[in-house]
C-alpha cells in the first residue's frame, strides 16, 4: 500500500511545480531575511560610530584639560601640543556627532546642549590659560578654585551618559530586531525544508544505492567528526597552554611593578620622610599651626609607604615565598578581615604543591576574597585549605546575597580567569550559588608527590 502511494506521488504531475514552488519560497524568505538582517547590522556600525565620536569627545575634553593643566603646573610649552591636539578632536567630534544627530529629534536637543556645554568648557580653559600667559596669577587660580571648570565637566558627562544610554537602547533594539529576523528566516527556512524534502522524497527510490550512498555519507561524517574532536583536542590543549603563558607573563609583570614600586617610589618616600624631619629640627621654635602641619604632612608620609607595601604585597605576595603557602593565605586573611571588618574562619592545612600551584591557590582565594568584598555582603567566610586522595582541595564560602548563575554577572572574568588559572595546573573549579544563599567557589590541584627544591626567590 505504502510502496503504491510513493510509485503515484513520484508520477505526479504536480511533484516537480511543488519542488520549484518550495525552492522560490525557501529562496525568497532568505533574500528578505539576509536585507532585513543587513539594514539591521548597517545601522548597528553606524551607533557604534556614534559611540566611538561620544568617548572621543570625552576623551578629547579629558586631554586638553589634562594639557591645560600641565601647561599651568609647569608653564611649560611644550604641553600646549596636547591641549591642541585635544582641542582639534573635541571640534572633528563635535562636527560628526552633529551631523548624526541632525535629523534625530530625541538626540538633537542633547546634542545642542553637549555643543553648548562643550564650548562652555573650551572657553573656560581658554579663558584660563589667557589669564596665565597675561601673568595674572591670582586670577587664573581664583578661576580653578571656583569649580567651575569642574562643573562644566560633569554636565558634559552628564550629557555623554544620556547620548550613550540612548545609543545603547538602540542598539539593544537593533539586536532584538536582528534575533527576530534570523528566528523567522530560521522558521521559514525550516518549513521550507521540510517541504523540500517531502518534495525530494516523491525522487527518491527506495534502492540499494541509496543505501550505499547513506552508509558512505556516515562514514565520511564519521571521519570528519573524528577530525574535529582530534582538533578540538588540539585547540583545547593550544588554549590552556596559552592560558598559562598569559598567566606567567601577568604575574612576571606584576612583579616587575613590585620591584619598581619598591625602589623608586619607596626611595622618593623615604627620602621626602628625611627630609620633613631635617627640616624639623632646623626650624627650631616652631608655631602649633607648623607643627601640626609638619606632623600631618609625616603621617600622610607614613600613608603612603604603608600604601606602597600593601599594594607591592598584592602584586607580588612575599610571604608566600618566604614563609609559606598556610602562612601567607593566613597573613592574607587577617588583612581583608581588618580592612573589611568580616569574620573570616580559616581552617588552613601543610599542603604540597609546586610553586606554581601555591600561587594559583594564593591568587584563587585573593580573588574569590575581593569578589565577596564588592558583591556578596556577607558577614562571615570559611576558607580551607587540604589535601586528600593525592589532591590539594582549596575553598572559599560566604553567606552573602548570593546570585543566579544563570544570568550575567560583574565578576564572571574574574571567575573565568580563576577557572583558566586553575585548570592550567592541571586541576578543577566548581562555583555553586543561589540568591541569599551565599557563594562557594572550590577547587582541587593535583598534588606534588615529592617536596621540590627551595627556589631562589624563597631562598633570598
Amino acid at each position: 500500500m505504502r510502496l503504491n502511494v510513493l510509485s503515484r506521488l513520484r508520477g505526479s504531475p504536480f511533484a516537480f511545480p511543488l519542488a520549484a514552488l518550495t525552492a522560490l519560497a525557501v529562496f525568497f524568505i532568505s533574500e528578505t531575511s539576509y536585507h532585513q538582517a543587513s539594514d539591521s547590522l548597517d545601522s548597528l556600525g553606524v551607533m557604534g560610530t556614534a559611540r566611538i565620536g561620544l568617548q572621543n569627545l570625552s576623551r578629547g575634553l579629558i586631554d586638553a584639560e589634562t594639557g591645560e593643566r600641565g601647561y599651568l603646573l609647569t608653564g611649560r610649552q611644550e604641553y600646549l601640543q596636547p591641549y591642541t591636539d585635544a582641542l582639534g578632536r573635541v571640534q572633528k567630534a563635535l562636527g560628526e556627532l552633529s551631523r548624526y544627530y541632525a535629523d534625530d529629534k530625541t538626540a538633537a536637543p542633547l546634542m545642542a546642549s553637549l555643543r553648548e556645554l562643550s564650548g562652555q568648557k573650551l572657553s573656560e580653559m581658554q579663558t584660563t590659560l589667557q589669564l596665565y600667559d597675561s601673568g595674572k596669577a591670582d586670577a587664573w587660580r581664583n578661576l580653578l578654585l571656583t569649580d567651575i571648570g569642574r562643573e562644566k565637566m560633569d554636565a558634559v558627562r552628564g550629557v555623554l551618559e544620556q547620548l550613550t544610554r540612548l545609543e545603547t537602547d538602540r542598539i539593544l533594539e537593533k539586536r532584538k530586531s536582528v534575533y527576530e529576523t534570523l528566528q523567522l528566516n530560521r522558521i521559514g527556512v525550516s518549513a521550507m525544508t521540510a517541504l523540500s524534502l517531502l518534495a525530494l522524497f516523491m525522487y527518491l527510490r527506495q534502492t540499494a544505492t541509496l543505501e550505499r550512498h547513506r552508509s558512505d555519507a556516515q562514514r565520511v561524517v564519521q571521519a570528519e567528526r573524528d577530525q574535529l574532536e582530534i582538533e578540538v583536542e588540539r585547540r583545547t590543549s593550544q588554549l590552556t597552554e596559552l592560558a598559562r603563558h598569559l598567566q606567567s607573563v601577568r604575574e612576571d609583570e606584576r612583579n616587575r611593578l613590585a620591584r619598581e614600586l619598591h625602589d623608586e617610589l619607596g626611595a622618593l618616600l623615604t627620602a621626602a620622610k628625611l627630609d620633613v624631619a631635617r627640616l624639623k629640627s632646623r626650624l627650631g621654635a616652631i608655631t602649633p599651626e607648623v607643627g601640626e602641619r609638619i606632623t600631618h604632612l609625616n603621617d600622610a608620609l607614613n600613608s603612603g609607604i604603608a600604601l606602597k607595601r600593601r599594594i607591592i604585597e598584592d602584586l607580588r605576595p612575599s610571604s608566600l615565598a618566604n614563609l609559606g603557602l598556610v602562612a601567607a593565605l593566613d597573613i592574607l586573611i587577617q588583612e581583608f578581615s581588618t580592612r573589611y571588618e568580616v569574620k573570616v574562619e580559616p581552617d588552613l592545612k601543610p599542603v604540597l604543591l609546586a610553586p606554581s600551584g601555591e600561587l594559583t591557590v594564593y591568587r584563587l582565594v585573593q580573588e574569590a576574597l575581593t569578589n565577596v568584598a564588592k558583591y556578596a555582603k556577607a558577614k562571615t567566610i570559611e576558607v580551607s585549605l587540604g589535601a586528600q586522595g593525592g589532591r590539594v582541595r582549596v575553598r572559599v564560602r560566604d553567606d552573602g546575597i548570593g546570585f543566579d548563575q544563570s544570568q550575567p554577572r560583574a565578576a564572571a572574568h574574574g571567575l573565568l580567569g580563576m577557572r583558566y588559572r586553575v585548570e592550567a595546573e592541571g586541576g578543577r573549579m566548581t562555583l555553586q550559588s543561589a540568591p541569599g544563599r551565599g557563594t562557594t567557589i572550590e577547587a582541587t590541584i593535583p598534588e606534588r608527590t615529592a617536596p621540590a627544591a627551595a627556589s631562589p626567590l624563597a631562598a633570598g
